[in-house]
């Protein structure tokens, strides 16, 4: 029963025939979409969680999870190029394996948005307070009103993150009322956070000291089932700091020679990535070091954690990189470059909001496609008769947006908002397989290489950087998709369109799902 109602796959791409794209793009010119969409928040806000898991062996995390990233890529191209129609994963999971399991990755998507979206805002807050607030108006929040509460993983006298709540719900109210960005601003950021990065790394590199690395991996390899430390455990957490990379998997449709040039754009964007993350982290380490906190036991202290905030608090650690909440601004100031990291506080500062109002805008593209196949109720997409926008389900997502960040550290988040994605990614995995298998004719685009093993490969790697998440993140999956299903089984699978024999697909204007973002891709990060 629950791998029934499989959606046909001619009525989905009835819709795609209608709008064809011309085939415009290059392997180069994919490549830099591709690292524009990657570069950003999670190399800006997760470098500190990161080495308090693993320590220098925190570049070997970002080769890990940027190995993931490419066998996923690949699948996602595969399925992208055959359906390149708006619900991404769960579009996917719906015309290859059923209602009930897309279900479940819509449900998932919905939790790894939001979750996303507030660690983006808690990765903003550490800016806003220590640049803007603290380096230029001499301004310091007390920790009462600059993090989450002690009970929920913050800092030492923390009540509430005051900054990331207020920037989470101006972004809520930004999108109710309409807002657009242009190509052109999108380019500009972009253009910001790769320089900013590019001048740390110049800056770092020769000042590096080959000490600062031994041990290399001070916490090991694996840190056991659970953990979510050692250098897999913080490969499960930065992680984020990868995603994105499927909004080029959906250019495939526009992409010249695709079988060539889409591998060259993914793979290649993602290994300039991988390389580029590693030169940074080599740059903090080598630096002013990023040895983890160790506990009693040996082992290091929760990112987060009441332990590590107690800790950190101790004077011995008031300059160390797993302490900071502006990991890259800090480092530059620690080794004398206060102007040039006050610079690059200011980029993260102007350009992670944006990346807020990308996930949010994404989260109701998922609502507008599971509510238009009957699975969700059509009141949530509700369109103001003003502002033309789903204002109800957009205030509702960015209400809890906004009190998750306000209680919750980064890095917490950041693992909860992997559970799904990892999910997803190995949800799509599968679904080429399995229309690989059903649909073989099918015209594709672009076809992975050795799918027989990249398929497995991809999930594999999926379930391995989840099982290394912390328990508690790895906990909050089951029980979120637990709570989908109860609701599935109660209200949507009696209302969905496929049980009443509805199976045309009609592919939403850009004007039913305002604001439009142009220039920005659906799934991005940045």
């Amino acid at each position: 029963m629950i791998l029934d109602r499989v959606k046909p796959l001619s009525a989905i791409l009835e819709a795609v025939e209608k709008k064809g794209l011309p085939r415009t793009l290059g392997g180069f010119q994919l490549m830099l979409f591709g690292i524009g969409c990657v570069i950003g928040t999670g190399i800006f806000v997760l470098t500190a969680a990161g080495a308090q898991k693993a320590g220098p062996g925190l570049m070997l995390a970002f080769a890990i999870a940027g190995a993931v990233c490419i066998v996923a890529a690949l699948c996602y191209s595969e399925v992208a190029s055959m359906i390149p129609v708006a619900g991404s994963a769960y579009t996917y999971s719906y015309a290859s394996m059923g209602e009930f399991l897309a279900w479940t990755v819509g449900w998932a998507l919905i939790m790894e948005y939001a979750i996303a979206a507030s660690a983006v805002s808690v990765g903003w807050s550490g800016y806003f307070s220590g640049t803007i607030l603290h380096e230029f108006l001499g301004i310091t929040l007390p920790p009462w009103l600059s993090a989450g509460p002690l009970a929920l993983g913050g800092a030492e006298g923390g009540f509430i993150n005051l900054p990331a709540l207020v920037i989470a719900l101006l972004v809520t109210w930004l999108l109710v009322i309409g807002t657009r960005e242009s190509a052109v601003f999108n380019t500009i950021l972009v253009i910001i956070k790769v320089t900013a990065l590019t001048a740390f790394v110049v800056l770092t590199l020769p000042q590096v000291e080959t000490a600062k690395f031994n041990p290399f991996l001070p916490a090991g390899v694996f840190g056991g089932f659970g953990s979510g430390v050692g250098a897999v455990g913080a490969a499960a957490t930065i992680f984020f700091a990868y995603v994105g990379f499927d909004a080029v998997s959906t250019a495939a449709e526009e992409t010249k020679n695709p079988q060539r040039n889409v591998p060259i754009g993914l793979v290649g964007s993602l290994l300039f990535c991988t390389v580029f993350y590693i030169l940074v982290a080599a740059g903090a380490i080598g630096t002013i070091g990023g040895q983890p906190i160790m506990g009693p036991d040996g082992i290091p202290f929760p990112a987060g954690s009441e332990e590590l905030a107690r800790q950190c608090a101790l004077p011995q650690y008031a300059g160390a990189l797993v302490c900071s909440d502006e990991a890259l601004a800090h480092v530059l100031r620690q080794v004398g470059f206060s102007t040039v990291g006050n610079m690059l506080g200011i980029a993260a500062f102007l350009a992670l909001p944006s990346v807020i109002l990308v996930l949010l805008f994404g989260q109701t593209r998922i609502f507008f496609v599971m509510s238009r196949d009957g699975l969700l109720p059509e009141g949530l997409s509700k369109v103001h008769p003003k502002w033309g926008t789903p204002y109800i389900v957009t205030i509702i997502t960015g209400s809890l947006v906004a009190l998750a960040a306000a209680f919750f550290p980064v890095g917490q988040l950041a693992d909860i908002s992997n559970a799904g994605t990892l999910y997803a990614f190995g949800m799509v995995a599968l679904a080429a397989m399995v229309l690989r298998r059903r649909e073989p004719d099918v015209q594709r685009a672009f076809r992975v290489p050795g799918l027989v093993i990249v398929g497995p490969l991809t999930i594999a790697g999926c379930l391995f950087l989840f099982l290394n998440l912390p328990i508690e993140a790895m906990l909050m999956l089951p029980v979120w998709s637990l709570v989908g299903a109860v609701i599935y089984f109660g209200y949507s699978r009696s209302r969905s369109h496929m049980a009443a024999g509805v199976v045309e697909v009609h592919e939403p204007e850009i004007t039913e799902l305002e604001p439009d973002i142009p220039g920005i891709a659906d799934r991005g990060r940045d």
